[in-house]
Formats: C-alpha cells, structure tokens, sequence
C-alpha cells in the first residue's frame, strides 16, 4: 500500500483533515501519520484514533500492519509550530 492510499483514506472520512502520511519501512505496511482536524475537538485520544481506524476501514485490518498517529485539533497543531 502507498502512503498516498493511506492519505486518500483518511481525507474520505475526515473531509476537513490535514494529513501528512510516510512509509517508516519502504514496504507498504507500517506508516506514521499526523492527522490535523476540527472533528478532534473535544475528543479523547482513543477516540481521535477510533475515528482515523474507520477512515481506513478493511486497509487498517488487511494492508496496514503497524500505524503510528498523531492526531491533533488546529489549535494543537498550530502550538506546536
């Protein structure tokens, strides 16, 4: 799987995220991913990955074997810059 899958992915389900996905390995099934969206406002951690899980769908269970998430609101994001 390409990293561009993964990142297409989750823009699906979450229509108004900023996503940036690599490939930690080079063999298409372990990637670090930061997800930015408003949708994580409010949200507990489990709950902001739970959402990132269903983006992926059949991909997280089938094609993706290790997936490391950050996943921060824009206020995060920006504090962090």
């Amino acid at each position: 799987m390409e990293a561009k899958e993964v990142e297409d992915l989750i823009r699906q389900g979450i229509p108004d995220a900023y996503v940036e996905v690599r490939d930690t390995t080079g063999g298409g099934d372990h990637f670090e991913a930061l997800i930015v969206s408003s949708m994580f406002e409010g949200k507990a951690l489990i709950e902001r990955h739970q959402a990132v899980y269903k983006a992926l769908g059949d991909a997280m269970r089938v094609r993706v074997h290790a997936l490391s998430l950050k996943t921060l609101t824009p206020a995060q994001y920006e504090s962090r810059r």
